[in-house]
């Protein structure tokens, strides 16, 4: 049996197909059409899916939608008739786009899919729909290696809910209890990221990345004047400092003057103040998870928890949670935002709706270490790369292992593209950009001039599984760099009297750690343990690094610009690279030098995109 699964219509929309339940393929459409976040019905990331399964149209036995669209127009409808007459400017900008577009969406997902896929099949029949948050959930609990677990999801705000508790056991999975919209902890964060001047449901990381640079000292004002927070998490806002319930913007006057001034405006200069706001923001957003997490665990019983939807991203606050020891272990989708919802929305279908037995894997989890999209043949790759004029060798597997270690020890930036694309928001070995982390500059040059972004954004580690305890203060698995660890204290630089007194930004240039490229001002590291079972080639390349240097770890971002989706062709890396200052390519075996490339091919990259 296959199923597909959809999200769509909101932000970044992607496509799941699972064939007896397994997952066969899963990729975002931002990756096929080049737009970041891409909301479109997820036609290319269909297609994707059926290639990889090698099957036709007719062959899908069910296509779930991860939401229902007629209880968030409910929600909607009845949001504006509470607040009424505040809300009449926004109503009337949506009702007219929510009537044409969104009200009638079943006969729209169906014509979509007519056009998308074979137009003979009465879909009609094969289309189902599932609850936003019960998406989540499944996406959460269902590949994880546990039995049963709680299940936290945490977002924005789906039709009504905004956080919820599940229990899955064995097959079943049943939602318990929920918090509904207009209280959300997610949108609580994307208030301050819109105050703070960067981008809604886009700038939300960059807050967290900041945070560390400030203090917080506006968090007893939010818990104050903006939350509500019982025992067991639960919580509540005071709306009348927020304006996306009814407005066009996130925050109000208010609240504009309860924290001393309006928002900041996007791209200009960062100052203590947005700092002090980000930590503190930062700071409740863990408490309030460290709460919900205790009230759960005691509550429920359960000693595993899984976690989903787009708070569960913040892996600053997971990492917390899981050294608090709440709960003996913690699984996160790796895509928790809106398009794992694609993957919960088939997922729950096939064991809830279909109710098929599930036989849990304890070894590893079942998301194939996220590696679910394209993958090219060398011909492919020979072909798309002597198409866009590039100049390359073709070596052995063990050859360009060999040669793109022997660069990073060089200190040079590479592009690696190798196997399947990942799923969701992170890269994880297969459209990477990586580097040596023992190079005191790298940080800083890799922002300014490959990924042309603010400074202040700290670089993630990937470092093999075996050694990660050596390295940072972390035993457990972290394969989706979702958990946040400290460098272990060996590694660790100390500051002298004047570096301490420094604040903000100024704090950037000092190294605190033997790897100041991973190593954010308060010593903290965004981990990636890399696994040979799951990525051989990635783990091969950081192990071939450590034989030549004795360090076990890389510098890991995303293959992109700021504002451009991950790549996902040997084309969008070839270009990409030719737009940047990376010194060397690898896409699969093949490898390309800056040096060796024609300056014609040169392009601006910097202004290629827009910023996000």
């Amino acid at each position: 049996m296959y199923i597909l699964g959809i999200s769509a219509f909101y932000h970044d929309s992607a496509a799941c197909l699972l064939k007896d339940g397994e997952i066969v393929a899963a990729a975002q459409e931002e990756r096929f059409t080049r737009k970041k976040h891409d909301a479109g019905f997820p036609t290319h990331a269909i297609q994707y899916c059926l290639i990889e399964a090698g099957i036709a149209e007719k062959d899908i036995d069910n296509v779930v939608f991860y939401e229902k669209p007629f209880v968030k127009f409910e929600r909607l409808l009845e949001t504006y008739l509470a607040f009424a007459p505040k809300g009449f400017t926004s109503f009337a900008k949506a009702m007219p786009i929510w009537i044409k577009d969104k009200l009638f969406q079943k006969s729209a997902l169906i014509k979509e899919l007519k056009s998308t896929l074979d137009d003979s099949v009465d879909w009609s029949e094969r289309l189902l729909f599932s609850e936003h948050h019960l998406s989540h959930a499944a996406s959460a609990y269902y590949p994880s290696p546990f039995n049963n677990a709680a299940v936290l999801t945490l977002d924005g705000v789906g039709e009504w809910t905004t956080t919820s508790l599940a229990i899955g056991k064995g097959s079943g999975l049943q939602v318990v209890k929920e918090i509904h919209f207009p209280h959300s902890l997610g949108l609580l964060y994307s208030a301050f990221t819109y105050y703070t001047g960067f981008k809604v449901n886009s700038g939300e990381y960059k807050v967290m990345g900041l945070a560390p640079y400030g203090e917080p000292r506006y968090a007893d004002l939010i818990r104050e004047k903006l939350t509500t927070v019982a025992d067991d998490g639960s919580f509540q806002l005071d709306m009348s400092y927020f304006d996306y319930a009814t407005g066009l913007t996130m925050t109000n006057k208010k609240f504009d003057a309860l924290f001393g001034g309006p928002p900041r405006t996007s791209e200009t200069e960062l100052t203590q103040r947005e700092m002090d706001l980000a930590a503190s923001v930062q700071k409740v957003t863990e408490d309030i998870v460290l709460k919900l997490a205790r009230g759960i665990a005691k509550e429920t019983g359960e000693r595993n928890l899984c976690l989903a939807g787009g708070v569960a991203l913040n892996c600053v606050a997971n990492g917390i949670l899981l050294r608090e020891k709440i709960f003996d272990n913690i699984w996160i989708q790796p895509a928790a935002g809106d398009a794992g919802g694609a993957l919960g929305a088939a997922l729950s279908t096939w064991y809830l709706h279909h109710n098929k037995e599930r036989v849990v894997s304890t070894e590893r989890d079942e998301m194939k270490g996220a590696y679910l999209g394209p993958e090219f043949t060398d011909i492919e790759i020979e072909t798309e790369l002597t198409d866009c004029g590039a100049n390359f060798k073709k070596l052995s597997e063990a050859e360009m292992i060999e040669e793109v270690a022997s660069v990073l020890a060089d200190e040079k930036a590479v592009g690696w593209m190798q196997g399947r694309m990942e799923f969701g928001p992170r890269a994880l070995g297969g459209r990477s950009i990586i580097a040596d982390p023992r190079s005191p500059m790298m940080q800083k040059q890799l922002n300014l001039k490959v990924k042309y972004r603010e400074s202040f954004r700290p670089f993630a580690p990937s470092v093999l599984r075996e050694d990660v305890g050596e390295w940072f203060e972390h035993e457990t698995d972290s394969p989706y760099m979702l958990l946040v660890a400290d460098v272990q204290s060996d590694k660790r630089l100390s500051m002298t009297a004047e570096e301490e007194k420094l604040f903000g930004i100024d704090k950037l240039n000092v190294p605190r750690s033997s790897v100041p490229a991973i190593t954010h001002v308060d010593y903290s590291a965004r981990i990636q343990t890399v696994h040979a079972d799951t990525n051989p080639k990635y783990h091969a390349v950081i192990s071939k690094f450590k034989e030549k240097t004795g360090c076990s770890l890389v510098v890991n971002t995303s293959f992109n610009v700021r504002g451009e989706p991950i790549i996902c062709t040997p084309t969008d890396a070839f270009k990409c690279f030719m737009g940047t200052e990376m010194d060397v390519l690898a896409v699969g075996n093949y490898v390309l030098y800056k040096e060796h490339q024609d300056e014609a091919l040169k392009v601006n990259y910097e202004e290629r995109y827009e910023l996000d």
